[in-house]
């Protein structure tokens, strides 16, 4: 089993599955992360997280070092419970990102194919275009409660 850390980047899941945030340090990763626990997401890991490959998925789980551990700006560093998933979308922050994207990317991580969408940083409704980007986007997998994830093809 191959696994790797990851640095700069930012994870929560959302219904079982990994949205990987990405971006220059103070580019609002945490700020995101914080208002999607907000929401019922639960943390992965902040700014780094550990990948594994099992199975054809990648896998997030909390970096060893700083697992449970989220920086809330002008407050601290404070403990959350972390989780892991497997990895369905990752979000560039990006203030150039397209309005509405046309074209989608892929990260490769441990040679496995995850969609790439650029994100914009820091409005309002960040939170909530992230599930939706998840929804959207995301691979599917299935719901370890029951039913099968929403795909692409609907």
């Amino acid at each position: 089993m191959i696994s790797q850390v990851l640095a700069n980047v930012t994870a929560v899941a959302i219904n079982g599955r990994a949205l990987l945030i990405e971006g220059e340090p103070g580019s609002g990763k945490s700020s995101l992360a914080l208002a999607l626990i907000d929401r019922g997401a639960n943390l992965i890991g902040d700014d780094a997280l550990t990948i594994t490959e099992q199975s054809g998925r990648i896998i997030a789980a909390p970096p060893p070092n700083t697992a449970g551990l989220i920086e809330v700006r002008n407050v601290g560093i404070i403990e959350l419970p972390a989780v892991e998933a497997p990895v369905a979308l990752v979000l560039t922050l990006d203030a150039a990102a397209a309005r509405f994207p046309l074209e989608f990317g892929q990260r490769r991580l441990l040679d496995v194919a995850i969609p790439l969408l650029p994100f914009a940083p820091g409005d309002a409704i960040q939170a909530l275009r992230a599930e939706y980007a998840l929804a959207q986007y995301g691979l599917t997998f299935p719901n370890p409660s029951g039913g099968a994830k929403r795909d692409a093809d609907g």
